[in-house]
């Protein structure tokens, strides 16, 4: 967004704040200018036969108070940004102060996670106070996606089975939290062939997970299929090393049913894990993709996935 303003629109918008600033001030000692308009101190305007405007100049204090905040003002685009693309003189940013402030709060939690970082998976999910941060770590960063519960919606994968896009191993699940994920399934209809030949294909893998189906479509697009196995692979079993997913199960991430199978042949699908790195330290990664894995193993159990 930065490449589009240049340093012309930098300086206009400085041009137009100071030029504000100054126009408040013109018009401040215009309204202070007492002008007798009639005999009685009015204006001459009268309402409801007895409501008369009084021409009384304004009260001093407001006055004071009306030019103390026009030179706060000045002060202010003095030290802090605020003409154009100004820093100021303290040299101040908002990015800065964030910066300052996430470095603290890991300094004063860096012993808490220090007592983790060694830690598996399997022992971490034991632990009651690592699964509360974990808990925090994915209500903070991961719930807007995934839910409270982490069990997804349509288009975000629910965290509690075992039916992973990217491998379901603590290391996988950090690997997906710090560099994010990106899936991406391309147009297919061209490539399998003409309507007909999508809604065949659909049906075939409908199929492949036992799901109601025509069986007669589903044979004449057993074929046709060749050209989804790239990525699902020739059984339809998925692919993690790509994110392709496993077709021959019954968890649908975007829609279940023949026309959900026929609009994503035609239309392709993207779908985007924003990389968490910058915003987690590798620590906080650690207990939130332990507490992630813990999530999807039987309940009382923390025995380290090996899938």
């Amino acid at each position: 967004m930065s490449d589009f303003f240049s340093q012309g629109w930098s300086v206009t918008i400085a041009i137009v704040t100071i030029l504000s600033l100054i126009a408040c001030l013109a018009l401040l000692v215009i309204a202070a200018r007492r002008k007798v308009m009639a005999g009685d101190n009015t204006t001459g305007h009268v309402w409801d036969e007895d409501l008369r405007e009084m021409n009384n100049p304004l009260p001093r204090w407001w006055m004071g108070l009306f030019v103390a905040t026009v030179l706060f003002s000045f002060g202010y685009l003095i030290f802090y940004p605020g003409l154009g693309s100004a820093d100021g003189t303290l040299q101040w940013s908002s990015t800065a102060q964030h910066a300052a402030e996430q470095r603290k709060a890991r300094e004063a939690t860096a012993p808490l996670y220090a007592r983790f970082a060694g830690l598996p998976a399997d022992q971490l999910a034991r632990e009651p106070q690592a699964m509360g941060i974990g808990e925090r770590l994915f209500v903070n960063h991961c719930a807007t996606c995934h839910g409270s519960d982490a069990r997804g919606s349509k288009g975000f994968p629910n965290l509690t089975d075992n039916d992973w896009l990217h491998g379901g191993t603590p290391e996988k699940i950090a690997e997906s939290i710090t560099q994010g994920r990106q899936g991406q399934m391309p147009p297919m209809a061209a490539a399998v062939g003409g309507e007909q030949d999508v809604r065949n294909v659909a049906n075939y893998v409908l199929s492949l997970s036992g799901s109601p189906h025509n069986s007669l479509a589903a044979q004449l697009g057993r074929a046709k299929f060749a050209a989804c196995a790239a990525c699902h692979g020739p059984d339809g079993r998925g692919n993690q090393a790509l994110g392709a997913p496993n077709l021959t199960d019954k968890v649908w991430l975007h829609g279940w049913g023949e026309d959900a199978v026929v609009a994503m042949i035609n239309n392709g699908k993207t779908n985007v894990m924003p990389a968490h790195a910058s915003r987690l330290s590798p620590e906080q990664i650690h207990v939130l993709a332990s507490y992630v894995w813990s999530l999807s193993q039987p309940r009382g159990q923390a025995v380290a996935s090996t899938q």
